[in-house]
Order: structure tokens, then C-alpha cells, then sequence
């Protein structure tokens, strides 16, 4: 008889994890679709940059922004997702965004990866010249910095405190 709370109670655990990744459409985040990482309107300048740039014919976001190996890029989607996750639900969702040093890292290997041939002949075959691609190439994955038709981005609409916000 003292198995059966335990056996109720991860049931309705269960249930529970089954309808909150139905109700929040969690399978989605698990492809390579990416309208997934625009479902949040901070990406929203994001989105828009890398649909109108070059790479949007030839890249999705975790061609960059994850590693390509199959268990260590669920596991950078899982960790971000988790950051994602927080700091949306407590309001502290940085502006502007910016990568991390791992963020970075993952971002420059995939670069090279993706771009081998050409940076052996660029860099007479140092592929490692202490500084990211992206520090030159800035705008090449989500367009020029800053630009966007979108009426409020980084204007500070997502932190509550915000004057931009306040003047509505």
C-alpha cells in the first residue's frame, strides 16, 4: 500500500509534463525550423535580420548557434532553452542581446566548419587567429546591427521599467 501514492504521484507527474509539452508546442523547439527561435518577440530583430540576409538561403539558427554533433547540440538547445525559459519568466531578459563566450565559441567553430576552405586560404591556414569571424563579418548572418522595421526593438519594450514603455 505504500507504493501506491508513489505510483499516483508520478502518474499525475506524468500528466502533467505530457500536457504542459503539448500546450506549449514543445516538440517544435526540436527541429531546425526557424520560426521555433522567433516564437519569442525579443528574437523578433533576429529573425528578421537573418531572413534578409545571406545566410537565410544557406543557414538555419542551430547551424550557427548550436554545435552539429547530435547529443551535444540537444544538449546547448536544453541549456539555452533553460536560460531562454528564466529569464523571460522573472523579466530579466538582457538588452541587447548578446552571445556568451560559449555562445561565441560554438558560433566561430560552426563558422570555420561551414567555411574551412576558405578561411585556410584567408589566414594562410591559421585557423585560429584569436578573434571571431563575426567580428568582422558582423553583419553577414542577421543583417546590420540595429536596423530594423520592427517598431520597438531594443527601445527597452521588455523591461518593465523601461521609460520607452512607460510613455505608452
Amino acid at each position: 500500500m505504500t507504493r501506491l501514492p508513489l505510483i499516483i504521484g508520478l502518474a499525475a507527474l506524468l500528466v502533467v509534463v505530457v500536457v504542459g509539452m503539448y500546450a506549449t508546442e514543445f516538440t517544435v523547439y526540436l527541429g531546425n525550423d526557424p520560426t521555433a527561435c522567433n516564437n519569442c518577440h525579443v528574437m523578433d530583430a533576429a529573425y528578421e535580420g537573418w531572413y534578409h540576409a545571406g545566410h537565410q538561403a544557406w543557414a538555419t539558427c542551430n547551424d550557427c548557434h548550436t554545435p552539429h554533433a547530435l547529443i551535444p547540440k540537444y544538449f546547448v538547445k536544453a541549456k539555452s532553452g533553460m536560460n531562454h525559459v528564466f529569464h523571460f519568466t522573472l523579466g530579466s531578459i538582457p538588452e541587447p542581446l548578446r552571445a556568451k563566450t560559449e555562445s561565441k565559441n560554438i558560433i566561430q567553430a560552426n563558422c570555420i566548419y561551414c567555411h574551412q576552405e576558405t578561411v585556410s586560404q584567408i589566414a594562410d591556414g591559421q585557423m585560429d587567429s584569436g578573434r571571431y569571424c563575426f567580428e568582422c563579418h558582423r553583419s553577414v548572418a542577421h543583417g546590420e546591427r540595429g536596423i530594423s522595421i520592427l517598431p520597438y526593438q531594443d527601445k527597452g519594450m521588455y523591461d518593465p521599467h523601461s521609460q520607452s514603455l512607460q510613455e505608452k
